[in-house]
């Protein structure tokens, strides 16, 4: 399918499911955005559990998020139980609106939904101008160092930094191995994961699926990922007034109670520290010395953080992306629902 095609299904399925059109067409777009960066996990597929979520009364397909004031570089927003990239966007926007008056705006997210991907929203931001550090707690998978039962979530975190004239460079990572979407893809598909991905229910490392998804994911680099992950909740969870650790719901354990994510949007306004030349001069330089150096393997070059998925996407916007055939019904199913 075109980006055009896929963004017009995927905002007729969210108007079936009543959202108002422009609602829908900006939680379309970070979806099909996750989809064309090659992030199918985070993409349109995740229609269907928003979907079921809608239905349980879990997601207000009608609601707004609430923007409020709190100093001059800071909002709250509530998301009043919106779908989750609406809030998302509400956010990004606050901040950014902060971050042109005063240079830095940070929005501070409670009462939030599953917001897809992170890095489209630093996308969306770099092509402003604007850097971004964007952060969201998530239901228990994780387990802390030296435990064996769950305490936090893998709790992603993006940091994207315009580059004028070029693509952005974008880090989006979640702080476990991998995120539990492509374990539960993996088992779909009837495959085995790798060990060092999760554990069983008993804290032992499994490459059965179904036993990882029983059981808790492993954090990146040991006791360093559960630190990050701890201190993203801090910030998203504690700080504004959000859920966090235990206290938040499982969309799969608890699909009819409201998940009360937190999130946390910071944007810096790259204008304001020079003239776009000025930084495009110094990120290309930046970007230079490390794409020239040495490769171990001669067949992999050294990449920025997010690279390949700006391949993907323009690949994608010139090629098309493939989607299921299962999720494209999916989407068809959720667009007959309008009127």
């Amino acid at each position: 399918m075109t980006e055009a095609e896929l963004q017009a299904l995927a905002g007729r399925a969210l108007e079936g499911l009543g959202l108002a059109p422009g609602d829908a067409a900006q939680v379309a777009r970070i979806l099909v955005m996750g989809d064309l960066f090659g992030h199918a996990t985070h993409g349109v597929l995740r229609l269907e559990s928003y979907a079921q979520r809608v239905d349980a009364g879990a997601i207000r397909a009608d609601a707004q998020p609430l923007v409020e004031e709190v100093a001059p570089a800071v909002a709250r927003v509530d998301g009043n139980g919106a779908i989750g990239p609406l809030t998302g966007m509400r956010a990004l926007e606050a901040a950014m609106e902060r971050a042109r008056a005063v240079g830095v705006g940070l929005a501070l997210v409670r009462n939030g939904n599953h917001f897809g991907a992170i890095a489209p929203y630093c996308w969306l931001a770099a092509q402003q101008g604007f850097a971004t550090i964007v952060g969201s707690n998530a239901s228990t998978t994780v387990a802390p160092t030296g435990g064996r039962e769950e305490r936090l979530g893998n709790n992603p975190l993006g940091i994207g930094v315009p580059r004028p004239g070029a693509d952005p460079v974008i880090l989006d990572m979640a702080m476990s191995v991998v995120a539990r979407g492509k374990i539960r893809a993996a088992a779909k598909r009837g495959e085995s994961i790798p060990a060092t991905w999760a554990t069983d229910r008993a804290g032992r490392p499994t490459t059965d699926p179904a036993a990882a998804l029983e059981g808790f994911l492993l954090p990146f680099g040991g006791y360093k990922g559960y630190g990050l992950a701890l201190m993203v909740d801090l910030i998203a969870g504690v700080l504004s007034g959000a859920a966090y650790l235990t206290h938040v719901k499982s969309w799969l354990d608890e699909p009819a109670e409201p998940g009360n994510l937190g999130h946390f949007f910071l944007a810096i306004d790259t204008r304001k520290l020079g003239s776009t030349e000025w930084l495009a001069q110094r990120v290309e330089d930046f970007a230079a010395i490390v794409h020239a150096t040495p490769r171990a393997d001669p067949a992999q070059p050294v990449r920025l953080p997010g690279e390949i998925e700006m391949e993907k996407l323009a690949r994608h916007r010139r090629d098309g992306v493939a989607i299921d055939a299962a999720v494209r019904a999916t989407l068809e199913r959720l667009a007959a629902r309008r009127g």
